[in-house]
């Protein structure tokens, strides 16, 4: 990848399509994995010191359990169970994330840190050993970048690790010069103020200036640094609690060392409002909306109207590059949060074509299960991948789509007039790039006829599902369809001439 791809594109856009198809960070598609759980290293035996007690490294068929607290490292025992996985492994698997056709790899704390989760960092400069070392990451971005992929980190800048030298020298020594980055207080569980007052999770002072040149503010700072030496973009974790101010002085910094860079947060809140102090956020609200629809839990009238609200209150440039996602590292897999298969399926389906990113969690194109953590953390089932695997069929059937159809990534969305079922167009400027969405998220088969408001939909042309074949007649911009319990279907325009004939003939 050359310097001008891993930032802005040159190229000369000739319209907003274009435009939004020249920033990699629009419509993308995200591979999340968690080093440690990914891919079983080939040089195991020479890192078991790597782990000492009360640290243990598991074997890799094992399924991560609930364990018990440790009242000495004020962590719970199952936050220090280890797989062994590292950076060199990962790297022996990327053909596997390439074929799957992800655009993004995006790596949960890679930080050295104390815990498997890697959210109480120790140092955000330093990779931690049992992953490997900082060049290992600067030539996994140049590997990704060969494969014209991108590398996304995780930044935990709300809170750092009880275990950090900073924290140690504060917290024994008032006047240490990292005092003022934590706010002791002897009323604070642990005499800090910590994240969610979890005592292992003290939270830094983003007020402090030292703090910010830290973090994003200094050359070297942390944001810069790893910008400088490889990566695409930054997940910022619970982004939300640092507040859109500071979080604009991030973003800015970010795209002052690397313009074109990512700064996607974790914002659980509502959407509207983050924007421009973030290039996008992690879509809870759309999660959510989705499995309630999927569960049954509203109507299709309801999550219609939810879905048309969500998509209408926020600047949609910053909503393509949000990340539409079902499951990950912190809540069950999808296999839990929506029991039916085909509810699922239907939920995949919308995941993969309302506008934003696409982000997979590891194993859920398998069909890998998992509730709560730290279950949901079970290391990679590489038995799984198999030809006849339905899930990963559907799953490549569905990114080869993506793939195919460029509305699905950079398209405006229309929405359909529907009663029983829900419906949108992903639209450019060419109908002949098109793509309509029906879908019943009901137990019950549903006939029905919906108003399709594309003015380029020619009367009596057909519209082809490119899930299950099945053609669809218009008619005065209406069509009328019959969906199974929980079926979708993902419609093109028929353009393809019949005996030297096609009314799309001046239309393209």
């Amino acid at each position: 990848m050359s310097d001008e791809q891993h930032g802005d594109s040159s190229s000369a856009p000739t319209s907003k399509y274009d435009e939004r198809e020249a920033d990699w960070r629009n419509g993308t598609l995200i591979y999340q994995v968690i080093v440690d759980r990914f891919a079983p290293s080939a040089d195991l035996a020479s890192k078991k010191d790597l782990y000492p007690a009360p640290k243990r490294l598991r074997d890799w068929s094992e399924t991560p359990t609930q364990g018990h607290y440790l009242e000495d490292q004020q962590v719970w025992s199952h936050e220090i169970d280890f797989w062994g996985g590292d950076i060199a492994s990962l790297e022996s698997r990327l053909g596997y994330v390439a074929e799957l056709g992800a655009d993004v790899l995006y790596l949960c704390p890679i930080h050295l840190a104390w815990t498997n989760h890697g959210y109480d960092g120790l140092d955000y400069k330093k990779v931690r050993p049992e992953y490997g070392t900082r060049d290992d990451v600067k030539q996994l971005a140049s590997k990704l970048h060969g494969r014209g992929m991108r590398l996304v980190l995780d930044g935990v800048f709300n809170h750092m690790g009880r275990h950090s030298p900073a924290f140690k020298a504060a917290s024994s020594d008032e006047h240490d010069p990292h005092r003022g980055w934590f706010d002791f207080n002897p009323d604070y569980p642990g005499g800090a103020r910590a994240w969610a007052n979890a005592v292992n999770l003290p939270e830094l002072v983003i007020e402090n200036p030292e703090v910010q040149r830290e973090i994003w503010g200094d050359p070297d700072s942390v944001v810069r640094g790893w910008l400088r030496d490889g990566i695409d973009g930054w997940r910022l974790d619970v982004a939300f609690e640092l507040g859109p101010d500071y979080l604009a002085q991030l973003t800015q910094a970010a795209h002052d060392e690397l313009p074109g860079s990512l700064t996607l947060g974790e914002v659980c809140n509502y959407p509207a409002g983050w924007f421009p102090a973030l290039d996008g956020v992690l879509s809870f609200t759309l999660r959510e909306i989705l499995l309630l629809g999927a569960n049954q839990q509203i109507t299709a009238g309801h999550m219609q109207a939810m879905l048309e609200r969500y998509f209408a209150d926020s600047d949609f440039e910053h909503l393509l590059k949000c990340w539409n996602y079902l499951d990950n590292h912190d809540v069950p897999r999808i296999t839990s949060t929506i029991p039916d298969a085909r509810a699922r399926e239907l939920a995949t389906v919308l995941q993969f074509t309302l506008p934003g990113a696409v982000n997979i969690y590891y194993g859920t194109e398998l069909g890998q299960t998992g509730g709560d953590d730290p279950e949901n953390r079970a290391p990679m089932r590489w038995d799984l991948v198999a030809g006849s695997n339905q899930t990963l069929r559907l799953y490549h059937r569905l990114i080869s789509i993506r793939k195919q159809h460029r509305a699905l990534r950079v398209g405006d969305i229309r929405w359909l007039v529907t009663d029983r079922l829900i419906g949108f167009e992903r639209h450019t400027d060419h109908i002949g790039e098109a793509v309509f969405v029906v879908a019943n998220p009901s137990s019950d088969e549903v006939t029905e006829t919906v108003l399709v408001p594309e003015s380029m939909l020619m009367d009596l042309s057909d519209l082809t599902d490119l899930l299950s074949g099945t053609n669809v007649p218009a008619h005065r911009a209406t069509i009328t369809l019959t969906l199974a319990p929980h079926q979708a279907m993902v419609l093109v325009a028929d353009l393809e001439p019949v005996f030297g004939y096609t009314p799309y003939k001046r239309t393209r």
